[in-house]
Formats: structure tokens, C-alpha cells, sequence
């Protein structure tokens, strides 16, 4: 016997089945832009879980608008970034827990830098095997701190990376370019 969509109320989402009753529902107290950043920092990239979209610096804004809804504006690491619908999905996901309609957009209203990547960014994506942006010249093995590295590749999985080689550990990593 198969089970019938029971909800009358419109999905939260196309295709979704979650639903709500927004309009009859008492928006929760207004959560502050740092409580906005808080929760977001709690969203791993899904290219590097390591780090989180606001140690990568893609957020470029996240607040709270007059008629209640959260807004929220990234910025892609490079124009047609792969991992950005499925970034803009887990920030809905994520803010809907604060109990109000969330809106994600792609902004270029500046553009992404690699200077956006937060300290604590850095650390993270040194410790998970990524070499911090930097010039080619410049790039230092995650593993063993060496500068004897070698590119391989200008062009690693996604745009916004390299693909090295250590001479000294001979370990192969990637490397953030410089923005």
C-alpha cells in the first residue's frame, strides 16, 4: 500500500517534502548577525570539510530583514564554483533552524580573495593536507614544512586549486592559488 503525501501546506523547497506553516507560525526572537555567524561557522565547505564557509571567507554578508527573513550573500572562490548550490543548500539548512525563511544569494559585489581565508582557515587547511594560498614560489609543504616542493599542475581538482609534489617527504598535496 503506498503512502500519500499528507501535508497541506507548501513545501519549505521545491521537490522538498518538509513543509511549513509559515504564515500562521510566531517567528522566533531575532537572532543578531554575530548568532547568524556563529551558526554558519558550523558549515563545512564540501570540497574541504576541514574548513568551515566562513574561515574560507565566502560569506559576504548574513542578517536579518525588516519583514524577518534571513538574508544571506556569498561569494564563490571562481565564477561557476561547483560547490556552491550545494554550500547555498546546508546555510538554508542550517539558519532554518533559527525558525525563519532563509534566503541565500551569489553576490559579486566583491570579488573572493584568498586574502578572505581567516588565520584559524589557514591552520585548518595546513592540517588537513592543503597548502594556505600563495604564490607558486612560495608554497610550503603541509606535512613537512619543506619549501623543495614542486607544481605538478596548475590546474587541480577545482579551479581555485594547484596540485604539488614534496621533494622531501614525497608527499603529493594541494594548494589554494593566490587570488
Amino acid at each position: 500500500m503506498a503512502v500519500e503525501r499528507v501535508h497541506l501546506c507548501p513545501p519549505l523547497r521545491p521537490g522538498g517534502d518538509v513543509v511549513t506553516a509559515f504564515a500562521t507560525m510566531t517567528l522566533a526572537a531575532t537572532p543578531t548577525a554575530a548568532e547568524l555567524m556563529v551558526a554558519l561557522a558550523e558549515v563545512a565547505d564540501p570540497e574541504i570539510p576541514a574548513i568551515s564557509i566562513v574561515d574560507l571567507g565566502i560569506v559576504h554578508r548574513a542578517a536579518v530583514v525588516p519583514d524577518g527573513r534571513i538574508e544571506v550573500e556569498l561569494l564563490p572562490t571562481f565564477v561557476g564554483c561547483p560547490a556552491i548550490d550545494a554550500i547555498r543548500l546546508a546555510v538554508s539548512e542550517r539558519l532554518a533552524t533559527f525558525g525563519r525563511p532563509v534566503d541565500v544569494s551569489i553576490t559579486f559585489e566583491v570579488p573572493w580573495t584568498s586574502d578572505r581565508i581567516t588565520a584559524a582557515g589557514r591552520t585548518r587547511l595546513r592540517e588537513s593536507g592543503f597548502a594556505p594560498p600563495a604564490e607558486p614560489e612560495e608554497v610550503r609543504c603541509p606535512f613537512c614544512d619543506s619549501a623543495n616542493v614542486a607544481m605538478d599542475s596548475a590546474f587541480g581538482p577545482t579551479l581555485c586549486r594547484s596540485l604539488f609534489y614534496c621533494r622531501t617527504c614525497r608527499q603529493p598535496f594541494e594548494s589554494f592559488k593566490a587570488i
